[in-house]
């Protein structure tokens, strides 16, 4: 076997061309990596300061003194568990909307012929886009004329009439599953509402549970809606509650972070854990696996 000195040129070289560009981009991965955990890793940093140590120039990275009582003491200063009640029950029912309406809908666009089908997909698309700031004015206004401001109404019924980008992607998922199941089902009887609920929600639980946390997140960290459209205090999500930390004069900035920390574990959390499945309903070629 010869050795590295014996082999020739071109071999040495494409091993070194390979090499130097394994590194450059581990450099690439590892600075992008760095610039983006950078602000959470100072947001993580001020939750655990003191107001003075916070106030303090230059900035330190690392708190002096590790200050986990302000979680506590962030956490008690408000009704934050009656808010962060409130944003689970809109986040579940919202994700529960998204996922049901917007499967039906990807299932008839998908699956379905009637007449005019890809002009009205196209219809569908074309809604993204309107600016959701074009439609925010008209919105208030209808939801005002039927009586919902200062309700949960505003903020639940829209994930129940289904959304474009949702639809999208679960239609091209589901185009890449056969219709051979289909017609099977179809030749035993079944209708087609018992084939999108037996069939087609089975084999596209990757990309269901794609929209399921774009969903939960988009609920879980909307702070437009409820701004609008609540007003008393015990109907405040938890994203509202962040705002009390802002007075006027001064900012509890550490108390502040500390929330801010607290409310970006469940979505972290969720994302860690079905990852795979996110990873795989993004690839809509994947239909068929599962």
């Amino acid at each position: 076997m010869k050795t590295a000195a014996q082999q020739p040129k071109f071999y040495q070289t494409m091993k070194f061309r390979r090499n130097l560009k394994h590194s450059i981009i581990l450099f690439f991965l590892i600075a992008g990596s760095i610039a983006l955990l950078t602000p959470l890793w100072w947001m993580i940093s001020m939750s655990l300061k003191s107001p003075e140590e916070i106030a303090q120039f230059p900035p330190t990275f690392i708190p002096e003194k590790f200050h986990f009582s302000n979680y506590i003491e962030a956490w008690s200063t408000g009704p934050f568990t009656r808010w962060a009640l409130n944003s689970v029950f809109l986040a579940v029912v919202g994700t529960i909307g998204s996922v049901f309406v917007n499967s039906l809908v990807a299932y008839g666009f998908a699956k379905l012929k009637f007449k005019g089908r890809n002009f009205w997909f196209v219809v569908v698309l074309a809604t993204m886009l309107l600016p959701g700031f074009v439609t925010m004015v008209p919105q208030y206004m209808l939801f005002s004329k039927l009586g919902w401001i200062n309700t949960y109404l505003p903020l639940l019924v829209p994930s129940f009439l289904g959304s474009a980008f949702f639809i999208f992607l679960l239609r091209q998922f589901m185009m890449t599953i056969p219709n051979e199941f289909i017609e099977a089902a179809v030749m035993d009887g079944a209708g087609h509402l018992k084939i999108w609920w037996h069939i087609m929600l089975p084999l596209t639980k990757p990309a269901l549970i794609t929209v399921a946390i774009f969903a939960f997140n988009g609920s879980w960290n909307d702070l437009l809606g409820p701004l609008l459209y609540l007003n008393e205090e015990h109907l405040y999500t938890i994203q509202l509650g962040l705002q009390t930390f802002k007075g006027s004069v001064q900012t509890q900035w550490n108390y502040l972070m500390a929330m801010s920390v607290m409310i970006l574990l469940p979505t972290v959390l969720i994302f860690f854990l079905f990852q795979k499945f996110f990873i795989e309903g993004s690839n809509i070629s994947s239909g068929t696996k599962g």
